[in-house]
């Protein structure tokens, strides 16, 4: 497409020379705006990936796919409800569990928890809970036993073996008249599911005990329902609605975080929107550099033209010229993306031990670790985005010195 003699001029015309160092100066400004551009925008939606998939990975790790719970009242007869929800295709397991609010407090120290009553069993089924211990065992999760967030330890001094006192919203008549239910329990597991809410505010406690000390009398608020895909629910849902009666709520995940999971969406989209201003700002300094290199290479053009160069000639030595701009540009952009998000945790943790300050709190940000997660897919568009805009920049430059008259050009010359 391009031959010897086009690709040479291209190169000459790329180099930097002292009479024309200020349009070198813009076209190596446009440079940088398109690898910043690309990188910026790599970097910001792989940690908007990673935003998305550690929350919904680790909210779904902690709770159910589909919840079965009642319209007016805890369920009775939830292990019968659970046999015949196993039966359903696409259900994988089914974990009765209740969730209430407490007060918790130690050593004159009170904060309120919700504190989520389920087997042993369980416990262990939950991956993300169940590989988040960072002390006690699972096996001690029994009788009096509970098991408490990292942060919720940190913050009142506790560990395993220590006491707490749970107090329940519900009261007991006494003699001087109702007060409210309180008993103790021995922390037996310190867990981190690397989710600052729940290591904060949660604790979990055998389902045995919950029921105790709620006085359910052997009933659970929910049910928890894992299937094997997440995404789909619907012909799950459809088939538990039929064998529940109305007074049964279904509802799933999705429902439950939807205005979470959309305010992810939406941010992540605004934000390639905005981000991709960016790289449009830089293909406008390339047609801005290109016309000024035009108009300073205007005789050049012109002896080209006299000697034989077509005019088809001309512009594909300015396309070539403004898009090795653009595609350099962009292909070390795509590297510094790519490197800069697969070590995004690393950096994070320089710059807070350079800087002293935290770049990243948990307690804003819901994680405890900045995620990155790079979709090759998203990689690719963005970098064939670039490319089509850095090519495009250079269309109307490289018409405007294919037009040019020789003869006019030369005439005062």
């Amino acid at each position: 497409m391009f031959n010897a003699f086009e690709r040479m001029i291209a190169w000459r015309y790329l180099r930097a020379k002292k009479a024309e160092g200020f349009v070198s100066v813009i076209a190596g400004f446009s440079f940088l705006g398109i690898m910043l551009g690309v990188a910026t925008l790599i970097i910001v939606m792989s940690v908007m990936n990673g935003f998305r998939s550690e929350l919904i990975g680790r909210i779904l790790g902690l709770n159910g796919h589909i919840n079965i719970s009642s319209y007016e009242a805890p369920l009775e007869n939830y292990q019968e409800m659970a046999d015949q929800a196993l039966r359903i295709d696409g259900v994988k397991s089914v974990t009765p569990a209740i969730e209430r609010q407490a007060l918790l407090s130690q050593q004159g120290n009170a904060t309120g928890v919700i504190v989520r009553g389920i087997s042993q069993d369980s416990l262990k089924q939950k991956k993300e809970l169940y590989d988040g211990i960072i002390a006690g065992d699972a096996n001690a999760f029994s009788e009096n036993n509970i098991a408490i967030g990292s942060e919720l330890a940190k913050k009142l001094r506790l560990k395993e073996g220590s006491t707490i006192t749970l107090i329940s919203p519900q009261v007991k008549a006494g003699p001087f008249g109702a007060i409210p239910r309180s008993r103790s329990f021995n922390v037996a597991i310190v867990f981190d599911v690397g989710m600052y809410e729940y290591n904060k505010g949660f604790i979990f406690m055998p389902l045995e005990e919950a029921q105790r000390f709620f006085q359910t009398d052997g009933r659970v608020d929910f049910l928890e329902i894992m299937t094997p895909n997440p995404a789909d629910l619907s012909d799950t849902k459809q088939a538990l609605r039929t064998i529940f009666p109305e007074s049964i709520a279904v509802s799933d995940w999705q429902r439950t975080n939807g205005s979470f999971y959309n305010a992810l969406q939406v941010e992540r989209n605004v934000m390639f929107l905005i981000l991709t201003l960016i790289i449009i700002v830089a293909a406008f300094n390339i047609i801005s550099s290109m016309i000024m290199l035009v108009k300073d290479k205007s005789k050049d053009i012109a002896i080209m033209r006299t000697v034989g160069a077509s005019r088809g000639a001309m512009m594909r030595i300015f396309i070539m010229t403004g898009a090795l701009i653009g595609f350099l540009g962009t292909f070390f952009g795509a590297i510094l993306g790519i490197s800069f998000a697969v070590n995004i945790e690393k950096i994070r943790q320089f710059l807070e031990s350079l800087s002293g300050t935290e770049l990243f709190s948990a307690e804003i940000y819901f994680l405890s670790q900045l995620p990155a997660v790079i979709e090759w897919h998203e990689v690719i568009s963005v970098i064939i985005m670039a490319l089509i805009l850095s090519l495009g920049a250079t269309l109307y430059p490289a018409w405007r010195a294919s037009r040019l008259d020789p003869v006019e050009v030369l005439r005062y010359e």
